[in-house]
Order: C-alpha cells, then structure tokens, then sequence
C-alpha cells in the first residue's frame, strides 16, 4: 500500500471514531489534490488491511464520502474519486478557464448552434426588439470526459452571425471580437433533471440538479449573454465568502 495511504491511519487512542477519523483524513487529501479526479480507492479489504482498521470501518468511512460526493462507487468496478469544481461565487470566470486552473481538462460537445426569431423572454432580458434573431447555442461541458453541465446560451445574432465560428471556449471568443462580458448577475435555482438532460448526463431522470442562469454585460454595461446551466450536484460547489 502506498505512502499516502499509511498517512491516513486513525489514531486508536482517540475518542473520535476509527471511520470518521478515516473520513476526514481522506476528504483532506482527495481537497488538497493527493489524489487524481477519477483514481481509484483500494477494496475495502485493502484499505483496512494497509491501515489496521476492520473492514467495517472502511466501509463507513467511504460511505460517508460518497453521502458527501467526493466518491462515485461502480458496481462492478469500486469506487473513484470524484471530480468536483469548486466555482467562487464574486469571480466571473469562464468554464474552460476555471477548469484549467484545477487541473482539469476542459471540453465541449455541441448540441446545436442556430439563429432563430427571440422569444418573449430573450428579447426582455436581452433589451431586444420584437423582432430581433437571436444564436441559441447548446452544448455539453466536461472535465476529463465527464459529462458536468449543460448549458443553453443565447445572444443577440447581430454580434454573433457566425456561430459555427465559436470553439471550444465561448468568451475567449468574445474576448477576440471585442465583446467581452466583465459583469454578470448569476440566479440559482433547484430543479429536476428532466429526461432528456438526464440522458445527456447518464443520470437518473428526476435527479436533482442546480440550475444557474446568467445574464452577462459588456463594459457598457449591455446584456449580450442569456445563459442557463444546468449543473451536476455531485461534482459542483459553489464557494461564497462572506465578510463583516
């Protein structure tokens, strides 16, 4: 058993319980980037072996931290450390951008990219006029080839006429056209997957998710970006740092 793992043997004279010193001992190293998003943990027979704990202590040691979602189990394959994107609420910071700074690798699957008429809603949002076009785009956001949100982003069409145009980052898109979005108001919101989306992310139709939706501004203060972000529970969290 390797060295990190040793460092996460319970102290046996303490009045903590042996699992939920195993619990947190763990959840600080899988914070603190010991371990690679997607590895896998050692059999609860391993682990218990390695750390001189009963295996029933393992397992409610991994428990907990899948209760948590810091760990994903397989059936038929153990458990993995789970990928999780920690997104500070007072930043404005792009999905590809954030996930590098993380480690992760970003990437994109397009649904679809059309102009269409707006609806009532985009050309309220969006300052339009009635009979204002607008680019719906539609995509999948990953991190290391797993699915972490969809998201359907809308913009007037006058400032997007080609949208087959965009790649993989959207704003390092706008950022060379001059449209950089450098403020935004950010709504969140719990929903339900429905069964489309479920399918999109291999998740169970009904499952929880938290919806964002984002209206960004330029520097002259114009709403170009309608945006809704549809996020998995298990791999987001969002960080608010509050002060007096």
């Amino acid at each position: 058993m390797e060295t990190r793992w040793q460092e996460l043997k319970p102290d046996p004279d303490s009045v903590t319980p042996l699992y939920l010193q195993l619990a947190r001992k763990l959840a600080d190293a899988i914070q603190a980037g010991v371990w690679s998003a997607g590895e896998a943990l050692p059999s609860e027979r391993a682990l218990s072996e390695a750390l001189g704990v009963s295996r029933i202590t393992s397992r409610k040691a991994i428990a907990l931290l899948v209760e948590q979602g810091m760990i994903k189990r397989t059936q038929g394959a153990g458990s993995f450390i789970t990928p999780r994107l920690e997104d500070p609420l007072s930043q404005l910071t792009g999905f590809s951008e954030m996930l590098r700074r993380r480690g992760f690798t970003p990437s994109s699957q397009w649904l679809s990219r059309e102009i269409v008429p707006a609806n009532r809603a985009e050309v309220i949002q969006l300052g339009l006029s009635p009979a204002a076009a607008v680019v719906r785009l539609r995509r999948l956001r990953l991190a290391d080839d797993v699915v972490m949100a969809v998201e359907h982003s809308t913009f007037p069409a006058a400032l997007i006429p080609e949208p087959t145009a965009i790649g993989d980052s959207l704003y390092a898109y706008l950022d060379k056209r001059g449209l950089s979005i450098v403020r935004a108001l950010q709504h969140f919101r719990a929903v339900n997957a429905t069964e489309e989306i479920a399918a999109r992310m291999g998740i169970a139709t009904g499952e929880a998710l938290l919806l964002i939706t984002r209206i960004g501004f330029t520097a002259d203060q114009r709403a170009i970006e309608l945006t809704d972000t549809y996020c998995r529970n298990d791999y987001y969290d969002f960080v608010a740092e509050l002060r007096r």
